[in-house]
């Protein structure tokens, strides 16, 4: 499984940024997909999962109401639309995706397939 991120960019607090993550590879399987977030100092923490078996999506507080997750139908491409940034928000953002189980956790050790990341920085 090979994940490209793109669409990181820099933005003004208050705006909004989308990125996307492109699949390909042996992709069936795939039960979880996430966006992690690492941040200057900080540990690398889930922001948003889509679970693929139930149709599910979870969040974190800290992102929940302002970040989105999507795929297209054809499940070949993850989003996460990010609204009201926050300076918070700055890191890079990767996308991840297991085939261990049907259960979105947000450990990344759990994930078996990783992009390279994309920066996201948020000035204030």
């Amino acid at each position: 499984v090979q994940l490209v991120e793109s669409g990181g960019a820099s933005v003004q607090a208050g705006g909004p940024l989308r990125l996307s993550c492109a699949t390909s590879g042996d992709t069936d399987g795939i039960y979880c997909m996430a966006w992690f977030r690492k941040a200057p100092e900080k540990k690398r923490e889930a922001v948003a999962m889509l679970n693929y078996m139930a149709g599910s999506t979870a969040y974190p507080d800290s992102v929940k109401g302002r970040f989105i997750v999507s795929q297209d139908n054809d499940k070949k491409t993850l989003y996460l639309q990010m609204n009201s940034l926050k300076a918070d928000d700055t890191g890079i953002y990767y996308c991840a995706a297991h085939k261990k189980d049907g259960y979105c956790r947000r450990n990344d050790g759990d994930y078996e397939y990783w992009g390279r990341g994309t920066q996201v920085t948020v000035s204030s």
